[in-house]
């Protein structure tokens, strides 16, 4: 077992809403991709090893236009997500076509994972300070009071928002440092007063902006990969025959802690998130990227 915990990064997405592979679009002065930063943050931070979860129908492009800056660097392996990847006795149903969701994601990781690790989003910016948190706080997770103990790095709703249309996000309740409460709201927009979540036209949620977010940046120890299993099972046997269905991580992690199966720490970082969802994005982040390499956060070129 590594003395080094791992950062897992789900990339199998091809980013419908973006319109296409953003993980694979150059954002830094000299081409860099996010995944380059959060590779670099990861390694400097103490990480030790990296699993990419991706799709074996971009497996050759991806290897050789990501994974081949990083191997020379740092242990590298890959998983991958399938449609079909499924528990004894659950089919796909007729007209699905996307996977299932972070939870079926993660999943697809177990072999590779004996260690703590970091899960982040492909096409996610998290800056150096949140992975150096979160790398010194998977040292000491160990269960505790009979619950597993997990990690979150939580970020400002107002800083995670897009201009150009409406983005997912797990809203967050905190207590004495620990998570209380994750609820996932996908059609979040930003207006003049915050934000407001939009998933059902008829009830909509006003929100101030200040509210605490996941942004998909946890730590975890490999007790999850059981716990996620048990719930995939759940979700399937309710929602698996729905084309369109997905299973969160943070949806999970919310009936961990109601059922009273796991704690998770909240880590405040002094890091700013920013990310691409929208084409429309990405000028916001190369601009961000550019600022912070003049400060001399980064190298330019990222790697020599």
């Amino acid at each position: 077992m590594s003395s080094k915990p791992t950062l897992l990064i789900l990339a199998a997405g091809m980013g419908s809403r973006y319109g296409g592979l953003k993980q694979l679009d150059p954002m830094g002065p000299n081409g860099e991709t996010v995944l380059d930063y959060s590779v670099f943050d990861a390694l400097r931070g103490g990480f030790g090893k990296v699993v990419f979860v991706i799709r074996r129908d971009f497996e050759e492009e991806f290897k050789s236009k990501v994974g081949s800056k990083f191997d020379q660097k740092v242990p590298v392996e890959y998983a991958f997500q399938d449609l079909n990847d499924l528990p004894e006795g659950f089919s796909v149903p007729e007209g699905r076509v996307k996977p299932w969701g972070t939870t079926h994601a993660v999943l697809a990781a177990e072999q590779n994972i004996k260690e703590p690790f970091a899960m982040i989003n492909a096409d996610d910016f998290y800056g150096h300070d949140a992975f150096a948190k979160l790398a010194a706080n998977l040292q000491t997770l160990k269960p505790a009071n009979g619950k597993a103990q997990y990690s979150m790095v939580g970020f400002q709703l107002r800083n995670t928002l897009s201009e150009h249309g409406s983005v997912a996000r797990g809203v967050c309740t905190s207590q004495d440092g620990k998570l209380a409460s994750v609820t996932e709201m996908t059609k979040i927009y930003k207006t003049e007063t915050g934000a407001r979540n939009d998933e059902n036209p008829d009830k909509p949620v006003e929100l101030t902006g200040n509210e605490l977010v996941s942004m998909n940046f946890w730590g975890f120890t490999p007790e999850l990969f059981p716990q996620l299993k048990e719930a995939f099972v759940d979700f399937l046997k309710e929602h698996g025959s729905d084309p369109k269905s997905e299973c969160y991580v943070p949806k999970v992690v919310d009936l961990l802690i109601k059922a009273g199966k796991a704690d998770v720490e909240v880590l405040e970082t002094s890091s700013s998130w920013f990310g691409v969802t929208y084409p429309e994005d990405k000028a916001v982040v190369v601009s961000s990227i550019r600022a912070l390499t003049e400060k001399g956060e980064y190298p330019a070129p990222l790697w020599s």
